[in-house]
């Protein structure tokens, strides 16, 4: 083990004399957050934006001001799945969000490079740094719920959102496959590494149902959600089925059409949070 260096900047280790509130960074002048949630997966291709998009949908639907930050700098996807091809616009010290056909407020790598094709070949370190920008330059304003859209895993982006951002909760994206249990595991340890609150799991791609009889069928096999969540303490908060018109719609920018109560649970989970205005 190195010599501690007293830098916690650059340092990784949860040693005893971290402060964990010492890192945490402010956000733009004027701007007030009332909850921030962090959506988490421990492997890609759970559908964690999908996720993402349509919390942040029931929060601005429920009369609430919403915000999105996609985190997910090199695979992000928020832009295209609420059909914005605006650009971020700003000044020299300064960016605004670019809203959402209902005014969710967003912001995206993607809504601030000219080509939203063009590659992100960036080492960890710059693109935790966009990240942070995207709490201390964006002039969010009155916002009564922020998503943040994490990448997946436990990596550099993961730590410093949850050192910079005073995170309320993590929500945790699961499928129904047995190898999720381990997955979810590193997410929770990471979580209690940081001493953020996990609200509990969405399990998506859990069933489709049968256009013929309405039974639900596990294409996946039997989930293991339940016992996952038992297995840390923690409630499963909705499950999402495997849906073509769900995923057309989030293709073609339309997410903010889709109707279903599939997550009220997180919702219900975000209003229990304490301390913060809901």
């Amino acid at each position: 083990m190195s010599e501690c260096t007293h830098d916690c900047g650059s340092c990784q280790a949860n040693c005893a004399s971290r402060d964990p509130k010492s890192l945490l960074a402010k956000p733009h002048a004027g701007t007030h957050i009332g909850k921030v949630i962090a959506v988490v997966s421990g492997k890609g291709g759970v559908g964690k934006s999908m996720v993402t998009g349509l919390m942040a949908v029931m929060a601005q639907r429920a009369g609430l001001s919403t915000a999105v930050m996609d985190a997910d700098v090199t695979g992000p996807s928020i832009p295209r799945m609420f059909g914005i091809t605006a650009r971020a616009e700003g000044t020299e010290d300064t960016i605004f969000p670019v809203l959402s056909e209902t005014g969710i407020k967003t912001i995206s790598l993607n809504e601030l490079l000219e080509e939203d094709t063009a590659p992100v070949v960036w080492r960890g370190p710059v693109i935790a740094g966009t990240v942070k920008q995207f709490w201390t330059d964006v002039a969010w304003g009155d916002t009564d719920i922020m998503f943040i859209d994490m990448p997946p895993g436990t990596g550099d982006v993961p730590l410093t959102v949850f050192q910079s951002i005073p995170v309320d909760g993590i929500v945790i994206v699961t499928t129904p496959q047995e190898l999720v249990s381990m997955i979810v595991e590193k997410a929770v340890n990471m979580a209690g590494m940081m001493n953020i609150p996990v609200l509990g799991l969405v399990e998506n791609m859990s069933y489709v149902v049968c256009p013929d009889c309405g039974k639900k069928i596990s294409l996946f096999g039997e989930s293991h959600a339940l016992e996952t969540a038992e297995k840390h303490s923690m409630p499963v908060l909705g499950q999402l089925p495997i849906d073509p018109r769900l995923t057309a719609a989030c293709d073609a920018g339309r997410i903010e059409s889709v109707e279903g109560n599939w997550l009220e649970g997180v919702m219900a989970a975000i209003r229990s949070l304490p301390g913060k205005e809901n």
